[in-house]
């Protein structure tokens, strides 16, 4: 790592103007694909990512979509401030962001600022480039209909994957037939996009000491701000206060119970290709009830 030490020196000092020399690190544990470190010359502390050389274009993804996100001024986000790699290893500083505050306090804050980021209309769905949810390569080609980019580029990207892995049967055969029928959780609703985090779940949002939430970890596109909302409620962590803050400022339509689990569908089928396990049998409950709706 000592060689990358100096990069990082090296590489900040270029882009602050002015010079830095790691005088303290910290190993950051709560990621399972990368290695995340503070690093601070006394003054001044960043946040550091590394991995393999391979997943520089993962690193200057997220750099982009924090940058996307920060460009919208609604939503704190930590600022991109450099990456590259070094003796055969990628990283990426960002801006440190000491969080801690008291979350309850900030959830209601967040429900407004996100509805505001889903509020500023898009030009298409997809975006610039491709990117990552999680380890797994996320598409996101430029589309005008919804519906399609959905079954291409989401569903049936993570079903591919799946049967690549392994996973046959069932998942197959009702994945099929819920993809042929997907215009049916769409009957009065026609989606405009929205720039979306794309990976929002409890584990990627903190807050600051004065209360201010902060958004990280990105796997920005343009699309369904249905999809966002939807991820808040796979895992928890998101208050109440925080639904009717979102839904005050811009209310649901009719049919978001249904198109939420199509759209957690797809991070429940990516956990299954990343992870196995009970997955499977979740990912088919959710693709058998989505079917029942449409019957």
């Amino acid at each position: 790592m000592d060689d990358c030490w100096v990069a990082l020196e090296q590489h900040i000092s270029a882009v602050t103007s002015e010079p830095f020399t790691v005088r303290q690190q910290q190993s950051l544990g709560g990621g399972c694909i990368n290695q995340a470190y503070w690093v601070s010359d006394g003054k001044r502390r960043y946040f550091a990512k590394f991995n393999a050389a391979a997943k520089l274009e993962m690193f200057e993804a997220e750099a982009a979509g924090l940058t996307a996100l920060a460009a919208t001024a609604t939503v704190r986000v930590p600022q991109p401030l450099c990456h590259g790699i070094a003796n055969g290893e990628s990283y990426l500083v960002l801006e440190y962001l000491p969080l801690g505050g008291k979350r309850s306090h900030a959830m209601e804050w967040l429900g407004r600022q996100l509805a505001g980021l889903h509020d500023k209309p898009q030009p298409y769905f997809g975006w610039h480039r491709n990117n990552t949810i999680g380890a797994t390569p996320q598409s996101n080609g430029h589309c005008e209909d919804w519906v399609e980019f959905w079954r291409q580029q989401r569903l049936g990207f993570q079903l591919e994957l799946a049967a690549f892995n392994g996973y046959g049967g069932a998942l197959q055969r009702w994945g099929e037939q819920l993809s042929l029928h997907l215009e049916g959780l769409f009957r009065g609703y026609r989606p405009r996009p929205a720039l979306l985090h794309g990976d929002l779940w409890g584990g990627n949002v903190g807050c600051l000491v004065d209360g201010e939430p902060v958004i990280y970890d990105p796997a920005v596109y343009y699309g369904d701000r249905e999809a966002d909302l939807a991820m808040t409620e796979l895992f928890g962590g998101f208050s109440e206060r925080f639904y009717a803050a979102y839904r005050e400022a811009l209310p649901l339509e009719v049919g978001y119970p249904q198109r939420r689990t199509l759209y957690n569908l797809y991070h429940v089928l990516n956990h299954l290709n990343l992870f196995g396990g009970g997955y499977h049998a979740q990912a088919e409950d959710m693709i058998a009830q989505l079917l029942a709706e449409l019957r």
